[in-house]
C-alpha cells in the first residue's frame, strides 16, 4: 500500500511552515540573541539537538552568545571531594576548597559544549557548519560579600562585562560561550550565578533577546501556559517567593533584563525537542514570553479615552486631512473607535462604520480617522489599526471596505485599498459624500 498522500501531506506541511518562517528569518538576521541553559539541559538527552538548533541559528547569520550554567556538576564534584558548601538565598557560598570543584565543572562543560559544536560527520545537521566557538576572560567580576551576615566567600557577582571583545568576536561569525565564573582585576576567580551572567551580557550588549532554556515549557498559571507576561507581572507572580528553583531565577533575571532594556525574553523548555526554533519562527511560539511591548496595545476605545483622541486628531484636521468631530460626536460613536495606548497614553486611534446595506453592498463598512501622534509614526502603528479593524470587519461579517481620502491616499492603496468611484458607496452613505471636500474613495475586499 502506497503512502505517497502522506508524504504528500507532509511535504505541504513543511512548505507552509517554511514560507511562513521566512519573515522570521529576515527579521532575526543579524541580531544578537543571548541563550541561558544550566547544566541539567547539559546533562539531557535533547540537548544534542539544541546544539543542532544553534548552529542552524548560527547558519542563519545571528550572533548568539551562550551562557552555561554548572550546578548539578558542580554538586557533584564537591560530593566527590567531600565537601559541603551550604545554600542561602539561592545561591552557593563558594569557599576556596571548593573552588577547584566548581572550575572542573564549569571547564568540562565548556569543552563538551566546543565539541558538540565542532563535529562535522556527513548526514548530520552539523556537517559542514564550520563553527567557530570562542570563550574567555570576558567577565570582570567582584565579591558577592557579606550579606544577611553570611559570607559567600568566592561567590561573586558581575562588575562588568568586555561588550568590545564580544563584539570582535560576533562580526567575526564566532559563537561566545560564558560560563559562571568571572575574574577580578586582582587575578582572583569567582563563582557567578550563570542569570547573572546572561543579563548581564544581554543588557551590556544591547542583545534582542534573552532566551533562558529550563526544564518547564514556560510559565503556567492553573495548569495553563501563560503565553506573554510583562515584568510587572512576573514581579506579582515572584512575590514571596524564593528564588530556589532554575524557573524562578529565569523569571526574575527575565524582569531585570527587560527593564534594563532587553526587548524581549523567552523562557522555554530544554527537555522538549524543537523548541527554540518553535518560539523563534513561529507566530505561537512554544514558551513565555516577557516583554515591555503590551505596554502598548490595539484595543477598543472607551469615553475615558476621547482626550487623548482628540489631541491626537486637532492638528489634522486643522490641516484638513480628517473630518472634524466634536466631543459629543465622539461620545456617541465611541463604539465604532480602536485606540492604541502606550503606557497610559492615547497614542493612535481609528474607526470603524458599518454601512447601510443596498443592492450593491450588501455588507460593507467605512475605514475612518486613522490618526497616530507625530513622536509615533517611525514605525507600523498606522497598519496595525488597519489590520485590526480589517480583522474586526470580517468578524462582524462584512465583505468590503470604503475609505475617503484628501491626503492618504498612497498609504491605502499600499495596504491593498484600490480607487472607486463615489457611484460605488452605499446609497445612503453616497447622500452623504462632501462634494465640497472631494474626498477620493478606495474600496478593498476582505
Amino acid at each position: 500500500m502506497s503512502n505517497a498522500p502522506f508524504q504528500d501531506t507532509m511535504s505541504d506541511q513543511y512548505v507552509h511552515w517554511f514560507r511562513n518562517s521566512a519573515p522570521y528569518i529576515n527579521a532575526h538576521r543579524g541580531k544578537t540573541f543571548v541563550l541561558l541553559f544550566g547544566g541539567e539541559a547539559v546533562n539531557h538527552d535533547n540537548f544534542h539537538n539544541i546544539v543542532h538548533d544553534i548552529a542552524l541559528l548560527h547558519s542563519l547569520g545571528i550572533n548568539l552568545v551562550l551562557v552555561h550554567g554548572a550546578r548539578p556538576q558542580i554538586d557533584e564534584n564537591l560530593a566527590e571531594m567531600g565537601i559541603s558548601t551550604p545554600m542561602h538565598n539561592g545561591l552557593r557560598v563558594t569557599t576556596r576548597e571548593a573552588l577547584r570543584g566548581v572550575l572542573d565543572a564549569v571547564g568540562s562543560i565548556r569543552l563538551e559544549i566546543e565539541a558538540l559544536l565542532s563535529m562535522g560527520l556527513a548526514n548530520s545537521p552539523m556537517f559542514g557548519a564550520k563553527i567557530d566557538a570562542v570563550s574567555g576572560n570576558f567577565i570582570t567580576a567582584k565579591p558577592y560579600g557579606v550579606r544577611d551576615g553570611v559570607d559567600f566567600g568566592l561567590t561573586g557577582e558581575v562588575r562588568s562585562v568586555d561588550v568590545e571583545a564580544i563584539g570582535k568576536n560576533l562580526v567575526n561569525h564566532h559563537i561566545v560561550i560564558l560560563g559562571p565564573t568571572g575574574y577580578s582585576t586582582t587575578g582572583e576567580v569567582f563563582n557567578l550565578l550563570a542569570e547573572d551572567v546572561a543579563v548581564s551580557a544581554a543588557v551590556a550588549l544591547k542583545a534582542d533577546k534573552l532566551i533562558c532554556l529550563g526544564d518547564r515549557e514556560g510559565i503556567q498559571s492553573d495548569d495553563r501556559l501563560l503565553r506573554e507576561m510583562i515584568p510587572n507581572e512576573v514581579d506579582q507572580y515572584l512575590r514571596g517567593k524564593k528564588l530556589d528553583t532554575e524557573l524562578l531565577r529565569h523569571m526574575n533575571a527575565a524582569s531585570d533584563a527587560c527593564r534594563a532594556g532587553v526587548k524581549r525574553v523567552h523562557i522555554i523548555s530544554y527537555a522538549r525537542d524543537g523548541a527554540l526554533l518553535q518560539e523563534l519562527f513561529t507566530r505561537d511560539g512554544s514558551g513565555t514570553l516577557i516583554t515591555n511591548d503590551p505596554y502598548e496595545e490595539i484595543r477598543e476605545a472607551e469615553i475615558e479615552d476621547i482626550g487623548g483622541m482628540l489631541e491626537l486628531m486637532r492638528p489634522l484636521e486643522e490641516e484638513g486631512i480628517l473630518v472634524r468631530r466634536s466631543r459629543e460626536r465622539l461620545e456617541t460613536e465611541i463604539n465604532h473607535f480602536v485606540v492604541i495606548e502606550r503606557d497610559g497614553m492615547i497614542v493612535g486611534c481609528a474607526a470603524l462604520y458599518p454601512l447601510p446595506v443596498d443592492e450593491k453592498n450588501p455588507a460593507s463598512g467605512e475605514i475612518a480617522c486613522v490618526a497616530v501622534h507625530t513622536n509615533y509614526r517611525n514605525g507600523d502603528r498606522g497598519s496595525e489599526l488597519l489590520e485590526f479593524l480589517e480583522k474586526r470587519a470580517a468578524g462582524k461579517g462584512l465583505k468590503k471596505l470604503f475609505v475617503l481620502t484628501t491626503r492618504t491616499a498612497l498609504w491605502f492603496v499600499e495596504h491593498g485599498f484600490k480607487q472607486a468611484p463615489v457611484d460605488d458607496l452605499p446609497t445612503e452613505r453616497k447622500a452623504l459624500y462632501n462634494f465640497q471636500r472631494n474626498s477620493q474613495v478606495f474600496s478593498k475586499n476582505i
